[in-house]
């Protein structure tokens, strides 16, 4: 038996959100692996930060600075990306959490979350996946999203709202494109420290009822997510889509 292999020699991976936390991590794991990484963010030295270190492990790599909220600066970035070479792995790792019980929530919270989190995943695909559907070469596109795109949590409406629709599009697209080679998963992690969640999981009291909530009491590291990602962009995930996998430690096993 030939089983196929992990790893991404040749391929072209665009990273949203590449700057720091998972995106970086995703990023880190990707070039390892042989593929080609372009990162993008809104910071540039975060991104050169991350291209200098894939480089000073012998790989390659680029950077577009772009705010995935705005359709042109994700359509630039990505037609940049895909001139220097054809892209054929997205992972769209730009996400963002406001906490707030949901009474009180202001609405500029909610907007913004819904904007970085589903539409700015939805203009990273949509880009990324009119390319590969003009090539007809197949590809992968693994979108982020979370153990909250399955279960409710207090203080966290409006980001379950938004991992539950990354969820749902995630699964419209594997469907849609699926004839055209094209496969589309989601990762889901549970808690992960990240520059992100550090002020929140730097709180004892939420630590705790976090760590209580994990059957093995142990978070996902961000190895553990890129590993996830690194699968769903290979050749062995071939026959993967419209799944969404959880990283999550055993957060929704019960």
């Amino acid at each position: 038996m030939s089983l196929p292999g992990h790893r991404l020699d040749g391929r072209h991976a665009l990273v949203t959100g590449a700057g720091r936390g998972l995106g970086r991590g995703v990023a880190l794991a990707l070039a390892e692996l042989g593929a080609t990484v372009t990162v993008v963010a809104r910071t540039r030295s975060e991104l050169e930060d991350v291209a200098a270190a894939i480089e000073a492990a012998g790989g390659r790599a680029a950077v577009q600075v772009a705010d995935v909220r705005d359709e042109r600066q994700v359509e630039r970035a990505v037609a940049a990306a895909d001139a220097a070479s054809p892209l054929t792995i997205l992972v769209t790792a730009a996400g963002l959490n406001r906490a707030g019980a949901s009474a009180g929530y202001p609405t500029e919270d909610w907007d913004l979350m819904l904007e970085v989190n589903v539409r700015g995943t939805f203009l990273a695909c949509r880009a990324v996946g009119r390319r590969l559907l003009e090539r007809d070469a197949g590809g992968r596109i693994v979108t982020l999203s979370s153990q909250m795109g399955a279960v409710g949590y207090p203080g966290r409406a409006a980001y379950c709202a938004s991992k539950h629709a990354v969820n749902g599009l995630t699964k419209a697209l594997a469907v849609e494109w699926a004839p055209h080679g094209i496969t589309v998963n989601a990762v889901a992690p549970t808690f992960v420290r990240t520059p992100l969640t550090a002020p929140m999981l730097d709180d004892p009291e939420f630590a705790a009822e976090v760590a209580r909530r994990l059957p093995g009491g142990e978070l996902a590291s961000i190895e553990d997510v890129a590993a996830a990602v690194a699968f769903l962009a290979s050749d062995g995930a071939r026959s993967v889509t419209g799944h969404v996998l959880a990283v999550d430690a055993g957060w929704t096993a019960w």
